[in-house]
């Protein structure tokens, strides 16, 4: 493996942690989302770590969203109601806060943009019936 090889394979896995550190972050802290975390996680870790990329897709929660992003560029559902409603929550909390209305405004519309885009992926087919 050439050294430059190595290098690039170890800049992607410093990525893919740092994305899985944020996306985990985000679980716990309004404003800071999960899901392009572990998806940019998941997208670097499968150029640098065979192991961890595997380890990602074999995660009971995060290995569904991961593996429908990766087969067709979906969202379920519930992630998109969930993800809504935080950024809904995230600008409430910012209007509350923010010392210059224009501030939480400016952070609304890109929440708003990114909603609508969000909104618009398309839904994971529904699997097999349970049982």
């Amino acid at each position: 493996m050439s050294p430059i090889h190595h290098a690039r394979r170890w800049l992607w896995l410093l990525l893919a942690y740092l994305a899985l550190g944020l996306g985990i972050l985000g679980i716990f802290l309004p404003g800071l989302p999960t899901t392009p975390f572990i998806l940019v996680a998941a997208y670097a870790a499968a150029r640098g770590s065979k192991r961890l990329h595997d380890r990602l897709l074999a995660h009971r929660t995060f290995g569904p969203m991961i593996r429908d992003w990766q087969a067709t560029g979906a969202v379920s559902r519930r992630a998109k109601y969930w993800a809504i409603g935080m950024m809904a929550a995230s600008s409430l909390i910012m209007f509350a806060t923010a010392p210059r209305w224009w501030m939480a405004a400016t952070g609304t519309g890109v929440m708003a943009v990114v909603a609508v885009w969000l909104w618009l992926r398309p839904e994971p087919a529904p699997g097999p019936p349970a049982g």
